[in-house]
């Protein structure tokens, strides 16, 4: 049974990181910010808000107190004797404004401090007033309307409010960047151990050794270890594997050598040429098949220039009266292994030629930084429902292209095993010339 995510989980699932250092780091930061968000948000509903309103409840009750020492004595001498004694006691700043209009405008603070303010001031004081409490970095600036004027009142900042919420906060954002950066470090030693894993995987599939040793966590060791103890099976498999067809050649070649010695001996006639092509024919079948079992997978990679190698393939197909034309950067070159990619291109430049009149060959860099070689011929081509089934061993499809006599089935597949062991690939397409395109690919 498939199973149905609603769009916005299709949506997430499609943003969601790929690789594993990424999806590891939401993993651990995103609880913790989740975390440090929480634990904020607890601190100023719970508990700054809670001191924020018993400050200003006072401070509010000191500008009530205020208001009504000023109403009782309103003259100067008053005002003067209220304002020596609010400074001293209370460290207010007490200036009357005479004919005074309070602001319509003030500037909003934030994390609800206006708000315990103004419901404060709304409590203890009955006549309209105006306060701003961002204008000054270090006070609050309260304004009250009183007869003949307007009553202002300077108080320290730390009268109204707890200023120690910003350390708080710098203290937090200062904790959840260390927890972070440990983490990251964490994860990219743990990612960088599965990467180096992956990375003699791949050495290994393209038929290169790399210095590899297991390290990391446990499970990755594991992996690690699995993956040498693999390696070496395969190595030794490959190894018994040619050995096995190298030692059938050979054994296979020894009476072939001594029925070819007699056809020599014997007589000339049509019986004899065609006894004499018979052996030629099981040579080269011997030849494919140690040749596909061996993958030339025993020699070195290499640097080496395409123009020069597509050069001397066209030319041994230009002997055998096929007539190829090549087009490659003389600069252009590739790290391959020169005899196996040799041996992969005269199979797909031979096979063209074998079943057309014309083919044309074109080398060219491609954006990642690799290579890309194109074969094309004029031939019969091949339906595009059966390109894969040309790439199975030992199979010839002679109703799509002209019987190959002399061929085994094994051209192609011999060029896609070489070029896979290169970590590249061959496909094929229909051809601009009206035949087959062979498309190889090599990493950069």
């Amino acid at each position: 049974m498939k199973l149905r995510f609603p769009p916005l989980l299709r949506m997430l699932k499609r943003r969601a990181p790929t690789t594993l250092y990424a999806r590891s780091l939401l993993i651990i930061v995103l609880p913790i910010a989740v975390m440090q968000i929480i634990v904020t948000w607890l601190f100023f509903d719970a508990y700054w808000r809670q001191v924020n309103a018993h400050m200003t409840e006072g401070l509010a009750g000191e500008v009530a107190w205020v208001m009504q020492g000023y109403e009782a004595d309103p003259t100067a001498a008053g005002l003067k004797r209220l304002s020596d004694r609010a400074e001293q006691s209370l460290d207010l700043s007490i200036i009357f404004q005479p004919n005074g209009q309070l602001p319509t405008k003030r500037h909003g603070s934030l994390f609800g401090i206006d708000r315990a303010m103004r419901r404060a001031l709304t409590d203890r004081i009955d006549a309209p007033y105006w306060f701003d409490t961002t204008r000054y970095p270090a006070y609050v600036d309260i304004r009250v309307k009183v007869s003949h004027g307007v009553l202002r009142i300077i108080a320290p900042r730390d009268r109204a409010f707890a200023t120690q919420a910003s350390s708080f906060i710098l203290y937090l954002v200062a904790a959840t960047v260390l927890l972070t950066a440990v983490a990251v470090l964490f994860i990219r030693n743990q990612v960088r151990a599965i990467e180096r894993l992956a990375a003699a995987a791949d050495a290994f599939g393209r038929g290169s050794e790399i210095a590899f040793k297991p390290y990391g966590a446990k499970e990755v060791r594991q992996a690690a270890q699995a993956f040498l103890a693999m390696k070496n099976r395969i190595q030794r498999y490959v190894e018994q594997r040619t050995a096995l067809l190298a030692s059938v050649s050979h054994d296979l070649r020894t009476p072939l050598t001594r029925l070819k010695l007699e056809l020599a001996l014997a007589e000339p006639g049509a019986r004899v040429e065609a006894m004499k092509a018979d052996l030629a024919e099981m040579e080269h079948m011997i030849d494919e098949y140690l040749a596909f079992a061996r993958g030339e997978g025993g020699e070195a990679l290499e640097k080496a220039p395409i123009a020069a190698l597509l050069s001397e393939v066209a030319e041994g197909a230009q002997r055998a009266g096929a007539e190829v034309r090549v087009d490659a950067d003389q600069d252009l070159a590739a790290v391959i292994r020169p005899n196996a990619m040799k041996r992969a291109l005269a199979n797909l430049i031979m096979n063209a030629a074998a079943h057309s009149e014309h083919v044309a060959v074109a080398a060219r860099r491609t954006p990642a930084g690799g290579v890309e070689i194109l074969i094309d011929d004029d031939g019969p081509g091949i339906a595009p429902e059966r390109f894969e089934e040309a790439f199975a061993p030992f199979v010839r499809l002679d109703e799509a292209r002209n019987q190959n006599e002399k061929g085994v089935g094994l051209g192609l597949a011999i060029a896609r095993d070489v070029a896979r062991g290169h970590g590249g690939e061959v496909t094929l397409d229909r051809s601009p010339l009206g035949g087959l395109r062979a498309v190889l690919r090599l990493p950069g």
